[in-house]
């Protein structure tokens, strides 16, 4: 029956029954690092150890990869962690295409971790297919797509660079973190894997750190589940407990995310100090049909906006909102505002920043689920108070 129930009912629903031993609705929180065996080498039922398995987990895993269209679902303790496990699918000598605008801290465990191990990232502005073309060869193990990117929001087209990686035999996976599940599937547009930093939208609420990696490959599960029992980069029960309880109202929020930041984009694009704006959901946005067509529902509640006055105005704005809060992360019920160059991005070397528009005058909002009214005029009073 469950293939036949509509997001917002399994994301309520799938993975989750009430509690057999007490009927409790919401899967309890396991707070157990072992399990008895009445014998050596036989469970009562398929747990022995929390790093390995976990009830309140298993619950997650399998939520979590009905929400992608996945037949499987593995978490870890944060984002990156669930990233470096997928490059752990790499030996020395591999080499990896990765979008161009990513994430710092992606882009950082790519360039400076497993650099090291023997493993080389090519840089490809992947909205340009041909380019993707060019770039990939019988090497190259890993594609690794972000749509809509950190923090620039170049959206990708997902089947079509799927469809040049299979080709030549290399594995895809998606950063849709942005996105969301409700928005984006990438699995039915010809990705391998999906990967989600939980932090963000899945969690919801700026109390919880996790990742996240779906996919429907049998092979490809078997190796990410030994690297998650090696390495034990696993997420603590207490935040399954919380990402459960997020993901039932996951389609809810995003609605809301998705409505207030399509108002405010259109908003600032007509304010007076603001240079350009980048949304997906506008007509202005260089892949606004390519995310018409791949982003279902929305086009989430990201925007990036370039202030005009340089630094130095970018900095009073960040500094002067009232409900907009200057921090890291995004995607939680409250709204953020954060500046890319000197905060999330920093990692990146100055030249790649340049190269991408990361510039110092560039601003990233994470529209919360507030009244829109309230939100436009916290922005309006700091932009005027930009003297």
């Amino acid at each position: 029956m469950e293939g036949e129930l509509r997001f917002e009912t399994r994301a309520i629903h799938a993975g989750q029954s009430p509690d057999p031993a007490t009927g409790a609705i919401a899967t309890p929180i396991y707070q157990t690092s072992t399990f008895v065996q009445p014998t050596p080498g036989q469970f009562i039922g398929e747990y022995d150890y929390s790093r390995a398995a976990n009830p309140t987990r298993t619950a997650l895993e399998a939520n979590l990869a009905s929400l992608e269209g996945a037949r499987f679902g593995l978490c870890y303790s944060s984002g990156v962690a669930a990233t470096g496990a997928v490059l752990h699918l790499c030996s020395a000598g591999d080499e990896v295409l990765l979008c161009d605008d990513v994430y710092g801290g992606t882009n950082r465990l790519f360039h400076r971790v497993f650099a090291q191990l023997g493993v080389k990232t090519t840089l490809v502005d992947m909205t340009d297919l041909d380019a993707v073309r060019a770039a990939i060869s019988s090497k190259t193990k890993l594609v690794w797509i972000e749509t809509p990117t950190n923090p620039t929001l170049k959206v990708i087209d997902i089947a079509g660079v799927s469809a040049i990686a299979r080709e030549h035999g290399a594995t895809v996976t998606v950063d849709n973190t942005f996105a969301t599940p409700y928005l984006q599937r990438p699995l039915e547009l010809g990705a391998d894997i999906v990967c989600h930093s939980m932090t963000k939208y899945i969690g919801g609420h700026s109390d919880a750190i996790g990742g996240c990696l779906m996919t429907s490959d049998e092979e490809l599960m078997r190796k990410l589940k030994f690297v998650q029992l090696s390495e034990g980069a696993v997420p603590g029960i207490q935040e399954c407990f919380l990402f459960l309880r997020s993901t039932k109202t996951l389609a809810i929020r995003v609605e809301r995310h998705c409505a207030n930041a399509s108002q405010i984009a259109k908003w600032l694009e007509g304010h007076k100090a603001i240079e350009r704006v980048l949304y997906p959901g506008l007509a202005s946005h260089p892949q606004h049909e390519v995310a018409a067509r791949q982003m279902r529902g929305g086009f989430g509640g990201m925007i990036t906006v370039y202030v005009k006055g340089g630094l130095d105005a970018a900095k009073r704005l960040v500094e002067r909102t009232r409900l907009f809060q200057l921090a890291e992360s995004l995607g939680g019920v409250e709204s953020l505002i954060e500046h890319p160059a000197i905060m999330t991005h920093a990692s990146v070397p100055p030249e790649q920043r340049a190269k991408l528009g990361i510039a110092d005058h560039l601003v990233r909002l994470s529209v919360g689920i507030e009244h829109v009214d309230d939100l436009t005029r916290d922005l309006d009073q700091a932009l005027a108070s930009r003297g």
